[in-house]
Protein backbone atom coordinates (compact mmCIF):
# COMPACT_ATOMS: atom_id res chain seq x y z
CA UNK A 1 0.00 0.00 0.00
CA UNK A 2 2.89 2.33 0.24
CA UNK A 3 5.55 2.55 -2.38
CA UNK A 4 8.63 4.71 -3.14
CA UNK A 5 7.79 7.16 -6.00
CA UNK A 6 7.32 6.75 -9.70
CA UNK A 7 10.54 5.29 -10.69
CA UNK A 8 11.71 1.78 -10.30
CA UNK A 9 8.33 1.30 -8.70
CA UNK A 10 7.03 -1.19 -6.18
CA UNK A 11 3.86 -0.86 -4.08
CA UNK A 12 3.99 0.36 -0.42
CA UNK A 13 1.78 -2.32 0.73
CA UNK A 14 4.46 -3.98 -1.14
CA UNK A 15 6.88 -1.84 0.41
CA UNK A 16 7.73 -5.17 1.77
CA UNK A 17 6.51 -7.53 -0.82
CA UNK A 18 4.95 -6.91 -4.12
CA UNK A 19 2.33 -4.40 -4.91
CA UNK A 20 -0.86 -3.15 -3.41
CA UNK A 21 -2.57 0.07 -2.57
CA UNK A 22 0.86 1.22 -1.80
CA UNK A 23 3.55 0.91 -4.32
CA UNK A 24 6.90 1.35 -2.77
CA UNK A 25 9.67 2.20 -5.14
CA UNK A 26 13.12 1.19 -4.05
CA UNK A 27 16.28 2.33 -5.74
CA UNK A 28 19.62 0.58 -5.76
CA UNK A 29 21.30 2.91 -3.31
CA UNK A 30 23.04 2.41 0.04
CA UNK A 31 20.84 1.23 2.88
CA UNK A 32 21.28 4.53 4.66
CA UNK A 33 19.85 6.47 1.73
CA UNK A 34 16.27 7.66 1.70
CA UNK A 35 13.61 6.78 -0.81
CA UNK A 36 10.25 8.13 -1.82
CA UNK A 37 7.09 6.09 -1.40
CA UNK A 38 3.84 5.76 -3.30
CA UNK A 39 0.48 4.99 -1.80
CA UNK A 40 -2.74 5.62 -3.70
CA UNK A 41 -4.81 6.02 -0.54
CA UNK A 42 -2.45 8.43 1.24
CA UNK A 43 -1.74 10.40 -1.92
CA UNK A 44 -5.46 10.78 -2.57
CA UNK A 45 -6.12 12.17 0.89
CA UNK A 46 -3.24 14.64 0.74
CA UNK A 47 -4.27 15.84 -2.71
CA UNK A 48 -7.88 16.21 -1.54
CA UNK A 49 -6.68 18.51 1.25
CA UNK A 50 -3.99 20.42 -0.60
CA UNK A 51 -5.30 20.98 -4.13
CA UNK A 52 -7.85 23.64 -3.08
CA UNK A 53 -5.07 25.49 -1.25
CA UNK A 54 -2.78 25.31 -4.29
CA UNK A 55 -5.59 26.70 -6.44
CA UNK A 56 -6.25 29.48 -3.94
CA UNK A 57 -2.56 30.41 -4.17
CA UNK A 58 -2.78 30.66 -7.94
CA UNK A 59 -0.91 27.41 -8.54
CA UNK A 60 -2.17 24.74 -10.93
CA UNK A 61 -2.54 21.64 -8.69
CA UNK A 62 -1.64 19.21 -11.48
CA UNK A 63 1.71 20.99 -11.86
CA UNK A 64 2.68 20.58 -8.19
CA UNK A 65 4.37 17.26 -7.42
CA UNK A 66 4.05 16.18 -3.78
CA UNK A 67 6.53 13.44 -2.87
CA UNK A 68 6.29 11.30 0.25
CA UNK A 69 9.81 10.67 1.50
CA UNK A 70 10.47 7.49 3.45
CA UNK A 71 12.47 9.05 6.27
CA UNK A 72 11.70 9.14 10.01
CA UNK A 73 13.27 12.56 10.52
CA UNK A 74 11.18 15.71 10.66
CA UNK A 75 11.76 17.40 7.33
CA UNK A 76 10.13 18.83 4.19
CA UNK A 77 11.40 20.75 1.18
CA UNK A 78 10.36 22.58 -1.96
CA UNK A 79 12.50 22.93 -5.03
CA UNK A 80 12.54 23.65 -8.72
CA UNK A 81 10.00 22.14 -11.04
CA UNK A 82 7.20 22.76 -8.50
CA UNK A 83 8.29 19.73 -6.50
CA UNK A 84 7.84 19.38 -2.77
CA UNK A 85 8.76 16.53 -0.48
CA UNK A 86 7.26 15.64 2.89
CA UNK A 87 9.06 13.15 5.15
CA UNK A 88 7.00 10.44 6.78
CA UNK A 89 8.64 11.54 10.03
CA UNK A 90 7.13 14.99 9.71
CA UNK A 91 3.68 13.60 8.94
CA UNK A 92 3.81 11.44 12.07
CA UNK A 93 4.73 14.45 14.21
CA UNK A 94 1.73 16.52 13.12
CA UNK A 95 -1.09 16.43 15.65
CA UNK A 96 -3.97 17.08 13.30
CA UNK A 97 -4.77 17.60 9.60
CA UNK A 98 -4.53 21.38 9.82
CA UNK A 99 -0.93 21.20 11.02
CA UNK A 100 0.05 18.93 8.13
CA UNK A 101 -1.82 21.09 5.65
CA UNK A 102 -0.09 24.14 7.10
CA UNK A 103 3.34 22.68 6.36
CA UNK A 104 2.27 21.72 2.84
CA UNK A 105 0.95 25.25 2.32
CA UNK A 106 4.24 26.71 3.57
CA UNK A 107 6.24 24.66 1.06
CA UNK A 108 3.76 25.66 -1.64
CA UNK A 109 4.46 29.25 -0.58
CA UNK A 110 8.10 28.77 -1.54
CA UNK A 111 7.00 27.39 -4.91
CA UNK A 112 4.54 30.23 -5.46
CA UNK A 113 7.17 32.83 -4.59
CA UNK A 114 9.73 31.16 -6.88
CA UNK A 115 12.32 31.25 -4.13
CA UNK A 116 14.48 28.46 -5.49
CA UNK A 117 14.68 30.17 -8.87
CA UNK A 118 15.28 33.66 -7.56
CA UNK A 119 17.98 32.59 -5.13
CA UNK A 120 20.17 31.20 -7.89
CA UNK A 121 20.26 34.58 -9.57
CA UNK A 122 21.01 36.45 -6.37
CA UNK A 123 24.25 34.80 -5.45
CA UNK A 124 26.82 32.77 -7.32
CA UNK A 125 27.70 31.27 -3.98
CA UNK A 126 24.30 29.64 -3.95
CA UNK A 127 25.00 27.58 -7.05
CA UNK A 128 26.26 24.46 -5.23
CA UNK A 129 23.14 24.46 -3.08
CA UNK A 130 20.80 24.97 -6.02
CA UNK A 131 22.58 22.29 -8.00
CA UNK A 132 22.13 19.88 -5.11
CA UNK A 133 18.45 20.72 -4.93
CA UNK A 134 17.97 20.41 -8.68
CA UNK A 135 19.89 17.15 -8.96
CA UNK A 136 18.07 15.74 -5.96
CA UNK A 137 14.68 16.55 -7.42
CA UNK A 138 15.65 15.27 -10.84
CA UNK A 139 16.98 12.05 -9.37
CA UNK A 140 13.67 11.48 -7.64
CA UNK A 141 11.54 12.30 -10.66
CA UNK A 142 13.77 10.29 -12.99
CA UNK A 143 13.72 7.10 -11.02
CA UNK A 144 16.31 7.26 -8.29
CA UNK A 145 14.27 8.34 -5.26
CA UNK A 146 16.84 7.08 -2.78
CA UNK A 147 19.65 8.99 -4.41
CA UNK A 148 17.48 12.09 -4.71
CA UNK A 149 16.48 12.04 -1.08
CA UNK A 150 20.09 11.50 -0.06
CA UNK A 151 21.14 14.59 -2.01
CA UNK A 152 18.32 16.68 -0.65
CA UNK A 153 19.03 15.56 2.90
CA UNK A 154 22.79 15.75 2.77
CA UNK A 155 24.82 17.50 5.43
CA UNK A 156 26.35 19.70 2.74
CA UNK A 157 22.87 20.89 1.76
CA UNK A 158 21.95 21.89 5.27
CA UNK A 159 25.41 23.27 5.95
CA UNK A 160 25.06 25.56 2.98
CA UNK A 161 21.68 26.72 4.16
CA UNK A 162 22.97 27.47 7.63
CA UNK A 163 25.95 29.34 6.26
CA UNK A 164 23.62 31.47 4.18
CA UNK A 165 21.05 32.77 6.61
CA UNK A 166 19.43 34.53 3.71
CA UNK A 167 16.43 32.27 4.02
CA UNK A 168 15.04 34.10 7.05
CA UNK A 169 13.19 36.64 4.90
CA UNK A 170 12.02 34.00 2.48
CA UNK A 171 10.63 31.88 5.29
CA UNK A 172 8.54 34.83 6.42
CA UNK A 173 7.27 35.36 2.88
CA UNK A 174 6.33 31.69 2.55
CA UNK A 175 4.55 31.84 5.92
CA UNK A 176 2.32 34.70 4.84
CA UNK A 177 1.68 33.22 1.41
CA UNK A 178 0.65 29.96 3.10
CA UNK A 179 -1.65 31.71 5.57
CA UNK A 180 -3.37 33.67 2.83
CA UNK A 181 -3.75 30.57 0.66
CA UNK A 182 -5.23 28.57 3.52
CA UNK A 183 -7.71 31.33 4.35
CA UNK A 184 -8.71 31.76 0.71
CA UNK A 185 -9.40 28.02 0.58
CA UNK A 186 -11.61 28.26 3.69
CA UNK A 187 -9.02 26.75 6.02
CA UNK A 188 -7.39 28.09 9.17
CA UNK A 189 -3.71 29.00 9.42
CA UNK A 190 -3.78 28.06 13.09
CA UNK A 191 -2.17 24.67 12.43
CA UNK A 192 0.93 26.21 10.86
CA UNK A 193 1.43 28.48 13.88
CA UNK A 194 0.86 25.58 16.27
CA UNK A 195 3.31 23.39 14.40
CA UNK A 196 6.02 26.03 14.67
CA UNK A 197 5.24 26.67 18.35
CA UNK A 198 5.53 22.95 19.13
CA UNK A 199 9.14 22.98 17.93
CA UNK A 200 10.20 26.46 18.98
CA UNK A 201 12.74 24.93 21.41
CA UNK A 202 14.65 23.52 18.43
CA UNK A 203 16.16 26.96 17.94
CA UNK A 204 18.33 26.52 21.02
CA UNK A 205 19.95 23.29 19.80
CA UNK A 206 23.12 23.00 17.78
CA UNK A 207 22.78 22.05 14.11
CA UNK A 208 23.77 18.49 14.97
CA UNK A 209 20.75 18.11 17.28
CA UNK A 210 18.26 20.26 15.43
CA UNK A 211 15.63 18.58 13.26
CA UNK A 212 16.57 18.89 9.57
CA UNK A 213 13.42 20.90 8.89
CA UNK A 214 14.45 23.62 11.29
CA UNK A 215 17.98 23.75 9.98
CA UNK A 216 16.58 24.75 6.59
CA UNK A 217 13.55 26.58 8.05
CA UNK A 218 15.02 28.43 11.08
CA UNK A 219 12.50 29.51 13.67
CA UNK A 220 12.49 32.58 15.85
CA UNK A 221 10.02 34.11 18.25
CA UNK A 222 9.80 37.15 16.01
CA UNK A 223 8.94 35.02 12.98
CA UNK A 224 6.20 33.13 14.83
CA UNK A 225 4.66 36.35 16.14
CA UNK A 226 4.82 37.90 12.67
CA UNK A 227 2.77 34.96 11.45
CA UNK A 228 0.40 34.68 14.40
CA UNK A 229 -0.97 38.22 14.18
CA UNK A 230 -2.28 38.09 10.58
CA UNK A 231 -3.46 34.49 10.98
CA UNK A 232 -5.58 35.33 14.02
CA UNK A 233 -7.13 38.24 12.12
CA UNK A 234 -8.17 36.13 9.12
CA UNK A 235 -11.86 35.25 8.61
CA UNK A 236 -11.32 31.48 8.72
CA UNK A 237 -9.07 31.37 11.77
CA UNK A 238 -11.78 29.60 13.77
CA UNK A 239 -12.35 26.82 11.25
CA UNK A 240 -11.59 23.42 12.75
CA UNK A 241 -10.88 20.05 11.16
CA UNK A 242 -13.96 18.03 10.31
CA UNK A 243 -14.44 14.57 11.86
CA UNK A 244 -13.82 13.11 8.38
CA UNK A 245 -10.44 14.83 8.10
CA UNK A 246 -9.45 13.81 11.59
CA UNK A 247 -10.26 10.21 10.66
CA UNK A 248 -8.21 10.53 7.47
CA UNK A 249 -5.24 11.91 9.39
CA UNK A 250 -5.45 9.02 11.85
CA UNK A 251 -5.56 6.58 8.93
CA UNK A 252 -2.49 8.12 7.28
CA UNK A 253 -0.52 7.91 10.51
CA UNK A 254 -1.64 4.33 11.17
CA UNK A 255 -0.70 3.20 7.69
CA UNK A 256 2.74 4.82 7.81
CA UNK A 257 3.43 3.32 11.23
CA UNK A 258 2.26 -0.11 10.08
CA UNK A 259 4.43 -0.19 6.98
CA UNK A 260 7.48 1.63 8.33
CA UNK A 261 7.77 0.45 11.93
CA UNK A 262 8.65 -3.03 13.06
CA UNK A 263 5.45 -5.14 13.39
CA UNK A 264 6.01 -5.57 17.12
CA UNK A 265 6.21 -1.81 17.55
CA UNK A 266 3.02 -1.29 15.54
CA UNK A 267 1.20 -3.86 17.67
CA UNK A 268 2.35 -2.07 20.83
CA UNK A 269 1.08 1.23 19.43
CA UNK A 270 -2.26 -0.12 18.22
CA UNK A 271 -3.36 -2.48 20.97
CA UNK A 272 -5.94 -5.24 20.51
CA UNK A 273 -8.41 -3.37 22.73
CA UNK A 274 -8.50 -0.41 20.29
CA UNK A 275 -11.57 -1.00 18.05
CA UNK A 276 -11.03 2.03 15.80
CA UNK A 277 -10.66 1.53 12.06
CA UNK A 278 -7.08 2.92 11.89
CA UNK A 279 -5.98 0.59 14.71
CA UNK A 280 -7.55 -2.49 13.12
CA UNK A 281 -6.07 -1.50 9.74
CA UNK A 282 -2.62 -1.10 11.30
CA UNK A 283 -2.82 -4.44 13.10
CA UNK A 284 -3.82 -6.26 9.89
CA UNK A 285 -0.79 -4.79 8.11
CA UNK A 286 1.50 -5.59 11.04
CA UNK A 287 0.36 -9.23 11.13
CA UNK A 288 0.89 -9.48 7.38
CA UNK A 289 4.41 -8.10 7.67
CA UNK A 290 5.09 -10.37 10.63
CA UNK A 291 4.28 -13.46 8.60
CA UNK A 292 0.98 -14.14 10.39
CA UNK A 293 -0.77 -14.47 7.06
CA UNK A 294 -4.03 -16.09 8.07
CA UNK A 295 -4.49 -13.71 10.98
CA UNK A 296 -3.86 -10.78 8.64
CA UNK A 297 -6.34 -12.15 6.09
CA UNK A 298 -8.99 -12.71 8.75
CA UNK A 299 -8.56 -9.15 10.01
CA UNK A 300 -8.68 -7.73 6.48
CA UNK A 301 -11.77 -9.77 5.59
CA UNK A 302 -13.49 -8.44 8.71
CA UNK A 303 -12.75 -4.87 7.62
CA UNK A 304 -13.95 -5.58 4.08
CA UNK A 305 -17.19 -7.05 5.41
CA UNK A 306 -17.91 -3.69 7.04
CA UNK A 307 -16.96 -1.66 3.94
CA UNK A 308 -17.27 -3.65 0.73
CA UNK A 309 -16.66 -0.55 -1.39
CA UNK A 310 -13.21 0.28 0.02
CA UNK A 311 -10.70 -0.41 -2.80
CA UNK A 312 -7.70 -0.17 -0.49
CA UNK A 313 -8.87 -2.99 1.74
CA UNK A 314 -9.25 -5.19 -1.33
CA UNK A 315 -5.80 -4.07 -2.39
CA UNK A 316 -4.38 -5.06 0.97
CA UNK A 317 -5.98 -8.49 0.71
CA UNK A 318 -4.54 -8.93 -2.77
CA UNK A 319 -1.15 -7.85 -1.57
CA UNK A 320 -1.13 -10.26 1.35
CA UNK A 321 -2.03 -13.17 -0.94
CA UNK A 322 0.47 -12.11 -3.60
CA UNK A 323 3.31 -11.77 -1.14
CA UNK A 324 2.40 -15.17 0.29
CA UNK A 325 3.10 -16.65 -3.14
CA UNK A 326 -0.57 -17.06 -4.05
CA UNK A 327 -0.95 -14.80 -7.12
CA UNK A 328 -3.93 -16.68 -8.56
CA UNK A 329 -5.90 -16.10 -5.36
CA UNK A 330 -4.79 -12.47 -5.30
CA UNK A 331 -6.30 -11.72 -8.72
CA UNK A 332 -9.92 -11.43 -7.61
CA UNK A 333 -9.05 -9.03 -4.77
CA UNK A 334 -6.89 -6.85 -7.03
CA UNK A 335 -9.51 -6.90 -9.76
CA UNK A 336 -12.12 -5.71 -7.28
CA UNK A 337 -9.86 -2.84 -6.18
CA UNK A 338 -9.53 -1.77 -9.83
CA UNK A 339 -13.28 -1.95 -10.34
CA UNK A 340 -13.75 0.37 -7.38
CA UNK A 341 -10.95 2.79 -8.38
CA UNK A 342 -10.42 2.48 -12.15
CA UNK A 343 -8.54 5.79 -12.23
CA UNK A 344 -5.71 4.50 -9.98
CA UNK A 345 -2.70 3.28 -12.03
CA UNK A 346 -1.02 1.61 -9.07
CA UNK A 347 -4.01 -0.66 -8.50
CA UNK A 348 -3.96 -1.75 -12.13
CA UNK A 349 -0.24 -2.49 -11.84
CA UNK A 350 -0.92 -4.72 -8.84
CA UNK A 351 -3.52 -6.67 -10.81
CA UNK A 352 -1.23 -7.03 -13.81
CA UNK A 353 1.63 -8.21 -11.62
CA UNK A 354 -0.54 -10.94 -10.10
CA UNK A 355 -1.73 -12.02 -13.57
CA UNK A 356 1.85 -12.29 -14.83
CA UNK A 357 3.07 -14.19 -11.79
CA UNK A 358 0.53 -16.98 -12.36
CA UNK A 359 2.70 -17.99 -15.36
CA UNK A 360 -0.50 -18.64 -17.28
CA UNK A 361 -0.11 -17.53 -20.93
CA UNK A 362 -3.87 -17.08 -21.15
CA UNK A 363 -3.68 -14.25 -18.61
CA UNK A 364 -1.00 -12.22 -20.39
CA UNK A 365 -3.38 -10.31 -22.65
CA UNK A 366 -5.30 -8.98 -19.66
CA UNK A 367 -2.04 -8.08 -17.92
CA UNK A 368 -0.88 -6.14 -20.96
CA UNK A 369 -4.21 -4.31 -21.14
CA UNK A 370 -4.04 -3.32 -17.47
CA UNK A 371 -0.45 -2.09 -17.81
CA UNK A 372 -1.21 -0.07 -20.93
CA UNK A 373 -4.06 1.61 -19.10
CA UNK A 374 -1.74 2.32 -16.17
CA UNK A 375 1.01 3.94 -18.24
CA UNK A 376 -1.57 5.96 -20.15
CA UNK A 377 -2.20 7.78 -16.86
CA UNK A 378 1.30 7.54 -15.39
CA UNK A 379 3.84 7.23 -18.18
CA UNK A 380 6.88 7.46 -15.90
CA UNK A 381 6.06 4.44 -13.76
CA UNK A 382 9.05 2.17 -14.19
CA UNK A 383 7.46 -0.86 -12.55
CA UNK A 384 4.66 -0.76 -15.10
CA UNK A 385 7.11 -0.55 -18.00
CA UNK A 386 9.26 -3.37 -16.61
CA UNK A 387 6.25 -5.64 -16.21
CA UNK A 388 5.00 -4.70 -19.66
CA UNK A 389 8.36 -5.67 -21.17
CA UNK A 390 8.15 -8.98 -19.31
CA UNK A 391 4.61 -9.65 -20.53
CA UNK A 392 5.40 -8.80 -24.15
CA UNK A 393 8.49 -11.01 -24.08
CA UNK A 394 6.41 -13.90 -22.76
CA UNK A 395 4.02 -13.34 -25.68
CA UNK A 396 6.91 -13.45 -28.14
CA UNK A 397 6.45 -9.79 -29.10
CA UNK A 398 10.11 -8.83 -29.11
CA UNK A 399 9.69 -5.41 -30.70
CA UNK A 400 7.08 -4.33 -28.17
CA UNK A 401 9.16 -5.81 -25.34
CA UNK A 402 12.21 -3.81 -26.35
CA UNK A 403 10.14 -0.66 -26.69
CA UNK A 404 8.76 -1.19 -23.16
CA UNK A 405 12.35 -1.64 -21.94
CA UNK A 406 13.25 1.63 -23.67
CA UNK A 407 10.33 3.31 -21.90
CA UNK A 408 11.56 1.85 -18.60
CA UNK A 409 15.01 3.37 -18.97
CA UNK A 410 13.60 6.62 -20.32
CA UNK A 411 11.37 6.99 -17.25
CA UNK A 412 14.29 6.09 -14.98
CA UNK A 413 16.58 8.68 -16.57
CA UNK A 414 18.84 6.16 -18.34
CA UNK A 415 18.92 7.95 -21.69
CA UNK A 416 21.72 5.88 -23.21
CA UNK A 417 20.06 2.56 -22.41
CA UNK A 418 16.68 3.92 -23.50
CA UNK A 419 18.13 4.90 -26.87
CA UNK A 420 19.77 1.52 -27.37
CA UNK A 421 16.55 -0.37 -26.68
CA UNK A 422 14.53 2.07 -28.80
CA UNK A 423 16.86 1.52 -31.76
CA UNK A 424 16.50 -2.24 -31.42
CA UNK A 425 12.72 -1.94 -31.10
CA UNK A 426 12.51 0.30 -34.17
CA UNK A 427 13.98 -2.41 -36.38
CA UNK A 428 11.40 -4.95 -35.12
CA UNK A 429 8.26 -2.82 -35.29
CA UNK A 430 6.07 -2.01 -38.26
CA UNK A 431 7.40 1.16 -39.81
CA UNK A 432 5.00 4.04 -39.24
CA UNK A 433 3.08 2.29 -36.46
CA UNK A 434 2.33 4.09 -33.21
CA UNK A 435 4.94 1.94 -31.44
CA UNK A 436 7.54 2.64 -34.14
CA UNK A 437 6.93 6.38 -33.84
CA UNK A 438 7.34 6.21 -30.07
CA UNK A 439 10.65 4.41 -30.48
CA UNK A 440 11.73 7.19 -32.84
CA UNK A 441 10.65 9.81 -30.27
CA UNK A 442 12.90 8.23 -27.65
CA UNK A 443 15.84 8.12 -30.06
CA UNK A 444 15.35 11.75 -31.06
CA UNK A 445 15.04 12.74 -27.39
CA UNK A 446 18.64 11.61 -26.98
CA UNK A 447 19.74 14.46 -29.25
CA UNK A 448 20.01 12.42 -32.43
CA UNK A 449 18.82 14.02 -35.68
CA UNK A 450 17.04 12.46 -38.63
CA UNK A 451 20.34 12.69 -40.53
CA UNK A 452 21.98 10.63 -37.78
CA UNK A 453 19.26 8.02 -38.00
CA UNK A 454 19.41 7.86 -41.81
CA UNK A 455 23.19 7.50 -41.63
CA UNK A 456 22.75 4.66 -39.13
CA UNK A 457 20.25 2.97 -41.43
CA UNK A 458 22.70 3.18 -44.35
CA UNK A 459 25.52 1.69 -42.30
CA UNK A 460 23.27 -1.12 -41.06
CA UNK A 461 22.18 -1.87 -44.62
CA UNK A 462 25.77 -1.96 -45.77
CA UNK A 463 26.66 -4.30 -42.91
CA UNK A 464 23.81 -6.63 -43.83
CA UNK A 465 24.91 -6.63 -47.47
CA UNK A 466 28.45 -7.61 -46.49
CA UNK A 467 27.14 -10.41 -44.31
CA UNK A 468 24.92 -11.82 -47.06
CA UNK A 469 26.38 -14.96 -48.53
CA UNK A 470 25.45 -15.59 -52.14
CA UNK A 471 25.39 -19.28 -52.93
CA UNK A 472 26.62 -20.05 -56.51
CA UNK A 473 24.09 -21.83 -58.75
CA UNK A 474 24.42 -25.59 -58.62
CA UNK A 475 26.50 -25.55 -55.47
Amino acid sequence: MVRPTRFPSRPFARLFAAAAAVVLVTAAVPAAAQSTIRDTEIEGIIREWSDPVFSAMGLEPSEVEVLLVNDPTLNAFATRGRIMGINTGLILRTEDPNQLLGVIAHEAGHIKNRHTLRDGAQSAGMQPFLMSMALGALAIVAGEPGAGAALLGSGQYFGTLNALRYIQSQEGEADITAARGLDAAGQSGRGLVEFFENFRSQEVFSDARRFPYFRSHPLSGQRIEALRRPVEAMPNYGVVDSPERLAQHALIRAKIHAFMDAPTQTLRTYLDNDPSFPARYARAIAWYRDGQTQRALNATDALIAEDLENPFLWELKGQILFEEGRPTEAIDAHRRSVELRPDAPLLRINLAHALIETNDPARLAEAVDQLKRAVAREDDNTLAWRLLAQAYASQGKEGEARLASAEFYFAAGGQEQATQFALRARDMLDRGSLEWRRAMDIVLASGATMDDIQDLDRRQEQRRDRQTVVTPPGA
